[in-house]
């Protein structure tokens, strides 16, 4: 009887080994498939602070918190069944929606750009919201960021899922949550450091005392500049990302030509400075996926303009009628 709860004990402490070992690999594929969405988490902190701007500062903590959530119901209950369903019953059709996304990433990354060469201010002026309630307002911005959330959710859903597309599907399932809380506290986290920073700086600057009153001054007067850097950041990144997300998407369906001509550029590249060859790899890779991106991004910028939204508008009223 006692060794043969000895042995029992063994059995439950290498179940246990076993498990902790799934949820160390679990974690470490969490994240790197995160790594990865780097691009589109750095865009969504740098975007998400505009749903607040002229709305009440003691309103914009509970707007965050209502987005996070939002972007949580995304993640969780929308974005993650459906792909697990999808790794489940049809895998082929991951590569081909990771490339949709890359090319709707591409057109946004062009829009950027084309912002920043002929710039032009989207912002709602107050003739605009006068006729809404603060309440109205404030539930038309959260409706806004938590749609354009689903899109950026998505596509951070995807690059997950083909990362982790060979692992069983109780550890998709477990990395997808991982990444999407994850994701979603870091993103809303530093936004709401960056929506109460001003607050924080104009109450600093108040102090007696000389260096926190001059840290305060700093925070106020370095927000705007940070925030464009951010911005300048994303775009980048999410560019890099989108353009990176085409040339694999490609090379997964058998057309290797692509991203073979970006590493042989990319090691070219790299023997420029040879100290430093394994990061001008990277960032020869990079640069080329980024205008790659840009180029792509004008292209399907053009087909929506001029070719899927005609006909969709055309195609809508039948399906009314």
């Amino acid at each position: 009887m006692t060794s043969g709860f000895f042995s029992l004990l063994d059995d439950i402490a290498a179940i246990a080994k076993m498990a902790a070992t799934s949820i160390d690999d679990a974690s470490a594929l969490a994240a790197k498939a995160g790594s990865k969405a780097a691009g589109i988490v750095i865009d969504d902190a740098a975007v998400t602070p505009r749903y607040v701007v002229g709305l009440a500062a003691q309103r914009e903590l509970p707007i965050i918190a209502k987005i996070a959530r939002g972007s949580l119901k995304n993640k969780l209950v929308i974005l993650l069944p459906g792909a697990l369903a999808l790794s489940l019953l049809a895998p082929w059709v991951i590569t081909p929606l990771l490339m949709v996304g890359g090319a709707f990433l591409c057109m946004e990354g062009f829009h950027k750009v084309m912002d920043l060469i002929r710039p032009h201010d989207k912002a709602i002026s107050a003739d605009d919201a006068a006729p809404l309630s603060a309440a109205e307002i404030e539930r038309v911005q959260v409706a806004s960021a938590v749609r354009t959330d689903l899109i950026l959710s998505a596509e951070i859903m995807a690059i997950t899922l083909a990362g982790i597309s060979a692992s069983p599907l109780w550890m998709q399932a477990f990395v997808l949550a991982l990444v999407g809380i994850g994701m979603t506290v870091v993103v809303y986290g530093v936004v709401a450091v960056i929506v109460k920073a001003d607050d924080a700086g104009v109450a600093m600057a108040k102090s007696p005392k000389g260096i926190v009153r001059i840290t305060g001054r700093s925070l106020v007067m370095g927000m705007p500049h940070f925030l464009k850097i951010l911005s300048l950041i994303g775009m980048i990144a999410m560019l890099w990302v989108g353009g990176g997300i085409m040339i694999h998407g490609l090379h997964e369906l058998g057309f290797h030509g692509p991203e073979d001509a970006v590493k042989e550029a990319a090691a070219a590249f790299a023997r420029l400075i040879p100290v430093a060859s394994a990061f001008m790899n990277w960032l020869g890779a990079a640069a080329i996926a980024a205008i790659l991106g840009v180029i792509l991004g004008g292209l399907v910028d053009r087909l929506t303009k001029y070719v899927i939204t005609p006909l969709w508008e055309r195609l809508r009223p039948k399906s009314r009628g």
